[in-house]
């Protein structure tokens, strides 16, 4: 008996040649589009996903493969678990990172739970990675793609061992450029569909103002300071910056500045140079562990602060309440709280979890 397979298909070139991939391999394919925000299509320049383009574009596809095909209403569920996240965590002066909360929550949480309803044994993503099950650890591990550079582990390192269990990744073994062929040959529609590169449902890439829209929090103007606390100008509102950040601070100086850090309590933001925004040493919260169980004393591996961060090797420090201390070899630039750190073992991810302050 065929297996069944519940495939998340956005609409673009990855999930379309996946689906084909599945059906190739011999499974019973169910195509699903998940709606998770009402998009003003008017607004959309193709670099976002899940318009109503992309769901036309991925019935399309599935109509051509053969493949019954469904669109999900999941917009309660985005609206709770990665709206509401997106939005606290900008006003609690950290820097979240939607994509990951919505691996976590939706695809491969609420999908999955839906997916049992299909009788489906598994769920598919057109995500570039890897799982493997290791027999020696009894643990089943997340790897990065063959193309590495188009891995997309690190916005999957919250994956539990069940998710892992029951996922499918059908272009972990495949470049992009070997996939856009693929899609050429069956005459996809979306064979040379560019791929989204914004967050789906801020349209502009304008974070504060989607954060003013969808917030009755009073976002208040305050004080630029220097390193030595000086006042040396006015922010917009805390929302508007990030760790590392240099472009659109509004302030005249005679050299570059930097945000270091921010002040959610005196509503200040401090400007340095380009030094002052480098760390070595950090806490991390919310672990999840994949290749290993726990951490009980430190340990080495590769740690990423930043999806288009380079490795650079860490020890990983366990302390009291489940949290670690991450000390990195080299300073790393912006290390910002709220975003997520993924460790690695060559390429098998160890875990991640998110940064929740440095350390001096």
């Amino acid at each position: 008996m065929k297996k069944k397979v519940i495939m998340a298909m956005s609409g673009g070139v990855d999930s379309s040649v996946a689906a084909a991939i599945l059906l190739e391999q011999g499974y019973d394919v169910i195509g699903i589009t998940l709606k998770l925000w009402d998009y003003d299509d008017e607004k959309n320049d193709g670099r976002t996903c899940c318009s109503i383009d992309d769901v036309n574009d991925a019935r399309s596809v599935a109509a051509g493969l053969g493949i019954p095909f469904y669109v999900l209403n999941f917009k309660k569920e985005f609206n709770d678990k990665v709206i509401d996240y997106f939005i606290s965590s900008y006003l609690d002066g950290e820097t979240p990172n939607p994509c990951i909360a919505c691996n976590k929550y939706i695809k491969f949480d609420e999908l999955l739970k839906r997916a049992k309803s299909f009788g489906a044994d598994y769920i598919a993503t057109g995500h570039y990675a890897q799982v493997d099950y290791d027999e020696d650890r009894g643990r089943y591990l997340l790897k990065k793609s063959v193309d590495t550079s188009k891995d997309q582990t690190y916005v999957l390192y919250n994956l539990t061992q069940e998710q892992l269990s029951r996922t499918l990744f059908p272009l972990g073994s495949l470049d992009k450029k070997s996939v856009r062929e693929m899609a050429q040959k069956k005459t996809f529609r979306v064979a040379n569909k560019p791929d989204s590169q914004e967050i789906c449902f801020v349209e502009d890439d304008d974070y504060a103002r989607f954060i003013r829209e969808n917030t009755d929090a009073n976002i208040e103007e305050g004080a630029f300071l220097d390193k030595d606390g000086n006042r040396i100008g006015t922010h917009k509102g805390i929302i508007h910056y990030t760790i590392g950040q240099r472009r659109g601070l509004g302030i005249s100086s005679d050299r570059r500045l930097y945000v270091v850090s921010k002040d959610l309590e005196r509503n200040t933001v401090t400007l340095g140079d380009l030094d002052d925004t480098f760390a070595t040493s950090f806490i991390a919260t919310d672990l999840n562990l994949i290749s290993i169980a726990q951490i009980d004393s430190p340990i080495s591996a590769l740690a990423k602060t930043r999806y288009s961060a380079k490795e650079v090797p860490c020890t990983i420090s366990p302390i009291d309440g489940g949290d670690v201390i991450v000390t990195l070899n080299t300073p790393q630039k912006a290390i910002t709280s709220g975003q997520a750190v993924v460790f690695y073992d060559g390429d098998v991810v160890v875990g991640g979890g998110t940064i929740k302050s440095t350390v001096e």
